[in-house]
Parts: structure tokens; C-alpha cells; sequence
């Protein structure tokens, strides 16, 4: 079989990635330090995945083994050498801590075997291979830094399934819903294309990454801070709610044409995306708390991120953001006492107005259209 190595044994590399690549063919070497987990992927070789949603389903995967990282480096460093691909689902702060084993095994691989590989991080961030690859170069020794580029890929990757809270009876057991994207920039690559059941090789990632971050967090983040302000507690709840509903269609409206005009996705393949975003916060088992999901307003207002960033967009190109205005608005009263950045903000509010945290938090200079808009909807809001 071919082998794949993923960092991070926990419910993500399991349920998603770890799963994609034994369908694909793959024997997968899980590596983690939590021995226990360890110990009893290499005591079972195999584990569930329950597929949660209208038609629950079961699948079975086999063909697993893990490393504990901790203790059998040298086994670790080894399988760098016959590896196929790597991939990660650890997180994005904990990619740095990963990099000097797998500096190690790139240099234990490129002294036997200058096949081509590539390294695909698979974490809910833009670029995370990239910035694996800086670190990994931190650690390698300059006289091999020339082989490693030629024979080792790190190609940027855009990754989204729901993998909610569980607390199972069997430690290997994991929830899914039945959605999953994974796409991969094919102008990353090093040699072929693995080929990879569920994973797209696509030649703009940076338009997958924007239609996921406009459309599944942008209206993630809407309905939370919609419900929030209406005192409702869990996603699907929010979603039997006939206004809510109606507002993140408004929202989902305003950044579907920026997606449309600015990357040229097909008008009726975007819909059908949409409607599955919708049908995935609707569906129960995946629910959510309100509060989970609105937690962290200050890097949610970034200007940058999922609410801003569209609302400017579709200002420069002459459209008038109403809806996503609105939810900058109720983002900026989201005061939940147990998330420090929502008392950060509110903090902030109470010593500044209103008026300045606009701009503090968001970067939308003062008196320009897109501020003056925010600050209407929040008018209305207060009504």
C-alpha cells in the first residue's frame, strides 16, 4: 500500500483527512503524543466514523497504525523515508512545535530517497503549508535546503468539515457530517498530482478560500451574532427562526455577488453551495452554541476576516452591504462575560463610544460610507 503520514490523531485527523487517504489507498501512520490514543489506534488498527445527518451512516476504516513522536522518533524519522505524502490537522499554533521532526525526517529522506513528496497542512487557516514549510526550513541544515526544494512540496490547502464537541463511550469513535471540501493549489506541488478521493486540485486556492470564508464562516458568524441579540442559545435553534433565516439569505445574497463578480463561480453551482451551508447549520446533530460560534468578535472584525473584508469589497465595487453591515453592528454588542475578547471589545466601547471602535476594530476609517452604513444599522438595531 502506499503510506501517508498525519500529524494530529485527534477527531479531524481521523474523521476527515485520515479517512479520505486509507479510501484513497494509503496505509495512515497517525502521529500524536497522547499516548493513550496512540496505544489504542496500534491496539485495534482500525476505528468508526459515524457520518451524523438525515441519513446517519457508519464507516469502518482500517489499514491505521500511529507513532508516539515523544518516544519512537527513530521510527518516525524512518517513514519520512518511504512516505507517499504527509499531511497535518493539528492546528495552526501548534505547526511550529511539529516542524523540527519533520525537518528530521526531510533530511533522513532526501539522503535515501529523492522521490518526490509533498506536505499538505490541513488547518483552518490561509497558507498553512507555507508557513510549516518556513518553520521546517528554520530547522534544516543549509547544505540539504536545495535538495528539500526540489523533491518537497508544501502546497497550500483549504479545508472544511464540521467536527462538533463529542464526549464518546469509545475513544476512537468520531462524529462527521456528511459535508467535506478539501482543496489543494495544484502550483504547489512537487511531481504528480497525488490522487486522492475528495480532495480537489484547483489553480486559484485563494478563490475556494474566499467562497468558504464569505460564505460558511460569514454566515456562520451572522446567524451567532443575530441570535445572540435574540437570546437564543444554539445554532439550530437559530435556524428554526424565520427572521434569522431571512437575514443570513440577505447576507449570503450581498457576498455571493462579490464571489460571482470577483472569481467568475458558476451563478447556480454557488447556490447549490450556499443551500448546503444552509442545510448544514439546520441539521441537529452538528449544532452548536451560540456563544462557541460568535466567541473571538475582535479577529472577527478584522478587516481582513469574514464580515469586513466582503462589506469593503462590495463598497469598492459600488454595492451597498446592508446586511453585513448590520451584523458588524451586532458583533460589535456581542458581550458574553466569559470570552476575554468580547469584554476586550466592550471595554473599549464603554471608555471610546461606539463611534471609535468602529474604527479600532474594524479599520473602517471614520465618515466613510461603510462606517456611516454600520453605524445606521446600528440605529436600527437598537429599535
Amino acid at each position: 500500500m502506499k503510506q501517508a503520514i498525519h500529524f494530529g490523531g485527534g477527531n479531524i485527523g481521523r474523521g476527515f483527512i485520515g479517512e479520505l487517504l486509507v479510501r484513497s489507498g494509503y496505509e495512515v501512520t497517525f502521529v500524536d503524543v497522547a499516548e493513550t490514543l496512540v496505544d489504542e489506534i496500534n491496539a485495534r488498527r482500525s476505528y468508526d466514523i459515524e457520518v451524523v445527518g438525515s441519513v446517519p451512516k457508519t464507516i469502518h476504516v482500517e489499514h491505521v497504525k500511529a507513532i508516539n513522536s515523544n518516544v519512537n522518533i527513530e521510527e518516525l524519522l524512518d517513514a519520512f523515508v518511504t512516505a507517499d505524502i504527509v499531511t497535518t490537522a493539528i492546528g495552526p499554533n501548534i505547526l511550529k512545535f511539529i516542524a523540527p521532526n519533520i525537518a528530521k525526517g526531510l533530511a533522513r529522506r532526501v539522503g535515501k530517497n529523492e522521490t518526490p513528496l509533498n506536505i499538505i497542512a490541513c488547518e483552518n487557516m490561509v497558507g498553512g503549508s507555507t508557513v510549516l514549510k518556513n518553520f521546517v526550513y528554520e530547522h534544516l541544515d543549509d547544505t540539504i535546503k536545495d535538495k528539500v526544494a526540489r523533491c518537497i512540496g508544501f502546497p497550500d490547502a483549504a479545508v472544511d468539515r464540521i467536527v462538533p464537541i463529542q464526549h464518546n463511550e469509545d475513544p476512537l469513535l468520531v462524529k462527521v457530517e456528511p459535508f467535506c471540501e478539501w482543496d489543494v493549489d495544484r502550483t504547489g506541488v512537487v511531481g504528480a498530482e497525488p490522487q486522492i478521493e475528495g480532495l480537489t486540485w484547483v489553480d486559484n486556492l485563494e478563490a475556494y478560500i474566499e467562497r468558504k470564508l464569505f460564505s460558511v464562516n460569514t454566515g456562520h458568524a451572522s446567524i451567532a451574532y443575530m441570535a445572540y441579540l435574540k437570546g437564543i442559545e444554539d445554532i439550530a435553534s437559530a435556524m428554526k427562526d424565520e427572521e434569522i433565516v431571512a437575514f443570513v439569505r440577505r447576507v449570503w445574497a450581498e457576498t455571493s455577488e462579490l464571489l460571482i463578480e470577483k472569481y467568475g463561480f458558476d451563478r447556480e453551482k454557488h447556490a447549490a453551495y450556499i443551500r448546503t451551508a444552509e442545510e448544514r447549520f439546520k441539521n441537529p446533530h452538528l449544532s452548536d452554541a451560540v456563544t462557541r460560534v460568535a466567541r473571538g468578535p475582535k479577529r472577527k472584525l478584522g478587516a481582513k476576516d469574514r464580515l469586513v473584508s466582503p462589506a469593503a469589497q462590495l463598497m469598492e465595487r459600488g454595492k451597498k452591504p446592508e446586511a453585513l453591515a448590520t451584523v458588524i453592528a451586532a458583533a460589535l454588542h456581542f458581550d458574553y462575560a466569559d470570552d476575554p475578547e468580547a469584554v476586550e471589545v466592550q471595554s473599549y466601547i464603554k471608555e471610546h463610544g461606539f463611534q471609535e471602535a468602529i474604527t479600532h476594530f474594524t479599520e473602517v476609517p471614520a465618515g466613510t460610507e461603510l462606517f456611516n452604513l454600520i453605524l445606521e444599522k446600528n440605529a436600527a438595531l437598537k429599535k
